[in-house]
């Protein structure tokens, strides 16, 4: 009886204990985030010495999110692929946030495939987000996979019809293979719904030259 109430009464403390311990690990993550924007080098400095202390989940994603401020983008993917990966309790909200964040990277860095291998593994655990959908496509394009990328596109804007970005990408997929009819009807749309955006006009361009062209032949 004794012990049971001795443990009863340090359940309360422990939890209080790691109540305490999360929140200055939150308020120590957010402060080498806000660091990556302005002062990288500083922000990977306190990520290394905060995995020094102890490799837990939000050390290891500071110092991939400082890598990547210090354009080190193939490294910062590979640590935010293994932290989305890794045994500790981490929610699946935020190993889909590391993979997505790791996929673009990878694109970044001009490693589509790596990208697409990343993204996949983001939409196996949330199927339901556009921009998820819309970054793979960008990567299968980087590919020339034309297909699997308007897939995705075709997605991506059922799940969101006014995604001037998605429409873009895939008028530009139909320009890319000749569908230029296809490829007008998407960047008219994506004009709608942006219409001072450049690098829309700018494409919008680029189609009627293409159509232009076309029939002339």
């Amino acid at each position: 009886m004794i012990i049971s109430l001795l443990v009863s009464g340090m359940l309360p403390m422990a939890q209080t204990a790691s109540v305490d311990i999360a929140r200055a690990e939150q308020v120590r993550l957010e402060s080498c985030l806000a660091k990556t924007e302005s002062q990288p080098e500083e922000a990977y400095e306190d990520s290394l010495a905060w995995l020094s202390s102890g490799n837990r989940p939000k050390a290891r994603y500071c110092n991939a999110v400082s890598l990547l401020a210090l354009d080190r983008l193939a490294e910062g993917a590979a640590r935010l692929e293994a932290l989305a990966t890794a045994p500790d309790a981490i929610s699946a909200e935020d190993r889909t946030t590391y993979l997505v964040q790791a996929g673009n990277a990878w694109l970044s860095a001009n490693y589509p495939q790596a990208a697409i291998v990343a993204l996949t593994d983001a939409l196996k655990l949330e199927r339901d987000d556009p921009e998820i959908y819309k970054d793979r496509a960008a990567a299968y394009l980087a590919t020339e996979r034309w297909i699997e990328g308007v897939d995705d596109l075709n997605t991506a804007l059922e799940k969101a019809p006014a995604d001037a970005e998605a429409l873009s990408l895939r008028a530009r997929v139909h320009l890319a293979t000749e569908n230029y009819r296809a490829a007008k009807i998407d960047i008219e749309a994506a004009l709608n719904f942006d219409p001072e955006n450049l690098e829309i006009l700018v494409l919008r361009g680029q189609i009627r030259e293409a159509i232009r062209l076309s029939e002339l032949n």
